[in-house]
């Protein structure tokens, strides 16, 4: 009988013609067919194209040879990417969920800023924001050993965020204190003009950038600089240490580059059949939510 049940359901799913809908979502949020490919590849190149116009318009003798040029590409290139918008709304059972993702916020401010400069002079120069659209080129040639370091660096970065904030609460205090210490050694003779103005110097000094625009003249203001120098390498290997440390605590799970159909979450396991977030099934003929 269980052989029968698991024949008929074979067929059944042999008979499968997936709809127009889930074809689309295959083609424009997968990269496992070779149509799903070079639909990714060439919005990738467009979006290196719309990125390169941007710094171009942005040089004067350019833009006052090719401005029309520079501008006709600018609209041909944001209309494809509203329309490409559209159709990935289109193709997610719950659109309002894809577009308050990551990749759904990054994909409407790519193409706002073209209409906003109809308002707003200078609003296209926003559109270099389009250059973060390029984090899909994990997904178009299936790095996935690179989503998995992505994703475990996330988690690392998320675990250790109460640390990180600790240890910059006490560089904090310690920036703090020490340009209190050197407004009073140096003074405004040095440069010291205010605590907020000796402050600014102890970031600078102890980050180890030193711009020196303002330096101390006195043996004791030099004697504190060095030790203000000593404290800033030191406290280069903490958030090291910190992050080190979560990454080497956490294990590494294998991530595929599949799509949920409905809320358009992306990491999930290798072997998943459904969506971890949701419960929709993965891939064409899945749109059905798992009991």
């Amino acid at each position: 009988m269980q052989k029968k049940i698991s024949t008929t359901e074979a067929e059944s799913e042999a008979e499968y013609v997936p709809s127009r809908r889930e074809r689309l979502h295959e083609v424009i949020f997968e990269a496992d067919t070779p149509l799903g490919k070079w639909f990714d590849v060439v919005l990738l190149v467009l979006i290196l194209l719309s990125v390169l116009f941007v710094m171009l318009e942005s040089v004067k003798t350019i833009d006052a040879e090719y401005h029309r040029v520079l501008r006709l590409a600018e609209w041909v290139i944001t209309i494809l990417f509203t329309i490409e918008y559209g159709l990935r709304l289109f193709c997610v059972r719950r659109p309002i969920v894809y577009a308050r993702s990551f990749y759904g916020v990054i994909d409407l401010l790519s193409i706002l800023p073209t209409y906003l400069s109809l308002f707003f002079f200078g609003a296209q120069s926003l559109l270099v924001i389009r250059a973060l659209r390029l984090l899909r080129v994990f997904r178009v040639f299936k790095l996935v050993r690179y989503l998995t370091e992505a994703e475990t660096l996330a988690h690392a970065l998320l675990e250790s965020l109460s640390k990180i904030v600790v240890f910059l609460s006490v560089v904090l205090i310690v920036v703090v204190i020490m340009g209190s210490l050197m407004y009073l050694v140096e003074g405004e003779a040095s440069g010291f003009t205010s605590i907020p103005q000796s402050v600014y110097w102890a970031i600078v000094t102890i980050t180890t950038v030193g711009y020196g625009d303002i330096a101390p003249h006195t043996v004791l203001g030099k004697v504190i600089a060095c030790v203000m120098m000593i404290i800033g390498y030191a406290m280069i290997i903490v958030p090291t240490g910190i992050l080190s440390a979560e990454l080497i605590g956490r294990s590494r799970t294998s991530v595929t580059t599949q799509h949920c159909p409905s809320c358009g979450y992306s990491d999930h396991d290798v072997d998943a059949k459904f969506c971890k977030r949701c419960g929709t099934g993965l891939g064409i003929g899945k749109m059905p939510r798992r009991r």
